[in-house]
């Protein structure tokens, strides 16, 4: 196994099941990000890993951060939004409602972001940064196609 190949196996999502160590055949409840890397996400325009951390991975010299972010690249994703850091999932509710609904209004991907991020810090419930800073997008900032 190549070191590319065991670091995105220590980058994933837990999902339903994931607690119960089960390994079945085809599945243990873990998304790693090799797995994700093997989707063939050519012609998604945006992934949004809304989760705890969903930007971090391990960094190899020379390569840049290996994780779920350089996965979905690999597979074809045009752009992500990712975490940095633990985030509340409160606030992340709100800010993703805000953003979705910003998107769907045809603003880029990046500007979306953005706006949002700015009306929460002149909020009193979600000024502080620990709220919506750590959210990052990466990828193409333009608006999303019209379906």
């Amino acid at each position: 196994m190549s070191i590319s190949e065991s670091t995105l196996l220590r980058s994933g999502l837990a999902l339903a099941g994931a607690n119960a160590r089960k390994s079945g055949k085809d599945d243990d409840g873990i998304f790693t990000a090799a797995e994700v890397a093997q989707l063939d996400l050519r012609g998604t325009e945006l992934v949004v890993l809304s989760a705890c951390e969903t930007g971090t991975g391990d960094i190899k010299s020379g390569d840049g951060v290996y994780g779920l972010r350089r996965a979905l690249v690999l597979a074809g994703a045009q752009s992500q939004l990712v975490s940095l850091w633990k985030v509340s999932d409160s606030a992340t509710k709100d800010l993703m409602i805000k953003y979705y609904t910003r998107l769907l209004k045809g603003e880029g991907r990046s500007t979306a972001l953005r706006t949002v991020q700015l009306d929460m810090m002149q909020s009193k419930e979600y000024r502080h940064p620990y709220y919506w800073a750590a959210f990052v997008p990466i990828g193409n900032w333009t608006p999303l196609a019209k379906r």
